[in-house]
């Protein structure tokens, strides 16, 4: 990930929801079930431009061993991370 360090932040998965958080915030989390479909995804905008979607959708595809897929509604930054992922397959 781009200028962000995990060190400082706690990652965890509980009933198919990773979150990421410090001390004072959720930082991002996606939630998705085991057929590797995304069925919310969120990154606090002050951490947003730093590859946290992607790290997210990383955790989501190696947890599940899926091809992603974004449900809908797709937000116009959604459609934007979709655009991404699809590449990744």
């Amino acid at each position: 990930m781009k200028n962000f360090d995990l060190k400082n932040y706690k990652m965890t998965e509980i009933n198919g929801i990773f979150t990421l958080k410090n001390l004072n915030t959720t930082i991002g989390f996606v939630r998705f079930n085991e057929l590797g479909e995304i069925e919310y995804i969120f990154v606090n905008p002050i951490f947003r431009k730093k590859g946290l979607a992607k790290k997210l959708l990383e955790l989501v595809k190696n947890k599940t061993g899926k091809k992603l897929i974004l449900k809908k509604p797709i937000s116009p930054l959604g459609a934007k991370l979709q655009k991404s992922i699809e590449k990744w397959d």
